[in-house]
């Protein structure tokens, strides 16, 4: 859907006389519904007044193509300025550009990743480069007429309050500039050429207005360019009761299509191969001309399970088909084939910072035809999550979809073993189970003494880089997110420092090796394995006189997955206290079931550390 569109003429003849800003309001306001935020009017006001000085001295004619706020169906995302026309050869052209307002630029040490001020402080964003050429490729991958047509696309940014494009344009990014250069204060003249160079003449076949009609499915290029990212790979290979839930949503995404809205509810525990099943069908679905996605609240798996695709940690344009759980809160009925939500425990009542939309299952099961649900709900740790049967039953009910429910039982990790999940959850107190001992269980769990004994074990066990890493409980603050030399995690009775997860590495930070260096939490491996897994149990979880207890207020108070029990408590301190332990018990059995072949412990209280070496036992 185009907001606005004019030819270059009447779009200058617009901002010359202060008329733009109000009229793509008013457009706005009908075409969407809602009225725009007061700081995206003055955006528009400020930024195409610098457009309107490029087009005023390029030598484009008065004919070429002009549209404002593209939202790029079936998604949210909005494409600032389109201008279109025919190129040199007398082909359809098209030009993405992205408009930034910026006027400081930071680097980082992420791919495709800058900080600028954005509410008031210094934030992480995607570089406008490798935002304008994912708008530019989102068209090329779902827009039919693009597909078929004879139509060159090209894009760029325009930064046009930014003097220093020392950041941006730095070899660090150089991947995502060469495809779509960066234009500064000072670039009018620049910014100019590069719009002749693409578009020579007018917008003589209406190429915007056929964009914006185009129905809309997955392109063969991408569907090729997926299935040969997963042949050969092992890691998403599929066995047993997995193939069965492939199955069963592949034939409700079809069912879909000309036959009533259809949810899809799979259970399965830790180490069940949800995520392998949803990447699978990720690839098959789009194979099968249906847009979907891959949703997840927390961003580590998305971008863990893209790289692995990918084979690499440079973000790609499939990175369009993996979204937050927040994404869909403005997406129109049914406007997606297929939403495959991993992790879906974690998915919250409302989105972002602003605590927007209604409700993530609500607008998620709204927003697509089908929607599958891949949940844990013994995996929920934070004080928000809201992802249980329940809910997605009942709003399934209100959108008068067809509810299917599926298990996934077979263990594939935790060496296949469901007899160590069962004893991990009566050990951390979570439920009883006949499962007392790990006695015939043939799963790598060990104890240890310190959590120098700790390191040097799973050190030993990553030596041929098997992806063997530390994890601790949220017990001590991040102080060195941006500094390596500050270590975090400090027992001192021990002698014993190491640092958090690095910032710059951001939720890929496990893929790294450095990283057997590090520690992370449950924020930056839930959702993802390794070969073994060595877990620090903090004070938050301790035994005292053979009784387990909790304690939120031993969390660091940087965690976020607790914020809001104080008041909860003040509320209701019995509700308050149940979903504390909560939190804490599945933060643990989260951490502790990570290891495809095994878990070493230490506890920080000796008294615990000594429960779970007779627990080994079954001795409580």
């Amino acid at each position: 859907m185009i907001v606005y569109s004019a030819t270059r003429a009447e779009f200058i003849e617009a901002v010359l006389y202060n008329r733009i800003a109000d009229q793509v309001k008013e457009i706005y306001v009908t075409r969407l519904g809602r009225n725009p935020a007061k700081s995206e009017v003055r955006s528009w006001r400020n930024s195409f007044q610098y457009m309107k000085n490029v087009l005023t001295v390029s030598n484009l004619p008065d004919d070429a193509g002009v549209a404002i706020e593209y939202q790029i169906p079936p998604t949210s995302k909005r494409i600032d300025f389109l201008l279109s026309g025919l190129n040199e050869s007398g082909r359809d052209a098209l030009v993405v550009v992205e408009l930034k307002q910026w006027d400081l630029v930071k680097p980082t040490q992420k791919d495709a990743v800058v900080k600028t001020i954005l509410g008031g402080s210094l934030v992480e964003t995607t570089h406008p480069s490798f935002q304008a050429w994912t708008y530019q490729r989102l068209i090329q991958d779902f827009n039919v007429v693009v597909q078929e047509g004879d139509i060159t696309l090209n894009a760029c940014a325009f930064l046009h309050n930014c003097s220093d494009g020392s950041v941006l344009n730095d070899d660090f990014y150089r991947d995502h500039t060469q495809r779509a250069p960066v234009f500064l204060k000072d670039d009018v003249g620049g910014l100019a050429k590069f719009f002749q160079k693409h578009v020579h003449e007018g917008d003589r076949t209406n190429l915007l207005d056929r964009i914006e009609k185009s129905p809309i499915k997955p392109s063969k290029n991408l569907a090729d360019h997926l299935s040969n990212l997963l042949q050969g790979n092992d890691e998403f290979v599929m066995i047993d009761d997995q193939k069965v839930v492939y199955e069963s949503v592949l034939s409700a995404a079809e069912k879909s299509q000309s036959k009533k809205k259809q949810v899809v509810l799979i259970e399965g525990g830790p180490g069940t191969g949800k995520s392998v099943v949803a990447v699978n069908l990720l690839v098959e679905l789009i194979n099968r001309d249906l847009h979907t996605q891959y949703v997840t609240r927390n961003s580590a798996p998305r971008e863990v399970y893209q790289s692995k695709l990918v084979g690499t940690l440079k973000k790609t344009h499939i990175a369009n088909l993996f979204k937050g759980s927040g994404s869909f809160i403005h997406s129109t009925k049914d406007s997606i084939d297929c939403l495959l939500v991993d992790e879906a425990h974690r998915l919250t009542a409302r989105s972002g910072m602003f605590k927007a939309g209604e409700n993530q299952v609500a607008e998620i099961i709204n927003s697509s035809k089908c929607s599958a649900f891949f949940l844990d709900e013994d995996q929920r740790v934070h004080i928000d999550d809201i992802g249980d049967r329940e809910v997605i039953r009942s709003y399934a009910a209100k959108a008068g979809a067809e509810l299917v429910e599926l298990k996934l039982e077979s263990q594939f990790r935790c060496n296949g073993s469901d007899g160590y999940i069962a004893w991990l959850d009566h050990a951390l107190g979570i439920r009883s189970t006949a499962n007392q001992s790990l006695d015939g269980i043939d799963y790598d769990f060990q104890v240890v003494d310190s959590p120098n004994e700790l390191n040097e074990l799973i050190k030993k066990k990553d030596s041929k880089g098997s992806g063997s890493r530390l994890l601790a409980g949220y017990c001590w603050d991040w102080e060195g997110k941006k500094d390596p030399n500050i270590k975090d995690v400090v027992i001192p009775e021990h002698n014993f420092a190491m640092r958090w997860n690095l910032s710059k590495d951001g939720m890929l930070w496990i893929l790294e090796p450095d990283s057997i260096s590090e520690i992370g939490c449950i924020h930056t491996c839930q959702g993802l394995e390794m070969e073994y897994a060595g877990v620090i149990i903090g004070r938050d979880f301790m035994v005292k006189k053979g009784r387990i207890v909790t304690d939120v207020e031993e969390r660091s108070k940087q965690d976020y997955s607790v914020r809001g029990i104080k008041t909860m408590r003040k509320e209701d301190p019995k509700r308050a206290k149940e979903v504390a332990d909560s939190i804490i018990k599945n933060t643990y059995r989260t951490l502790m079931s990570r290891g495809q072949k095994g878990c070493y412990v230490f506890c920080v209280d000796k008294e615990t550390n000594e429960y779970f070496k007779r627990a080994i036992r079954g001795n409580y």
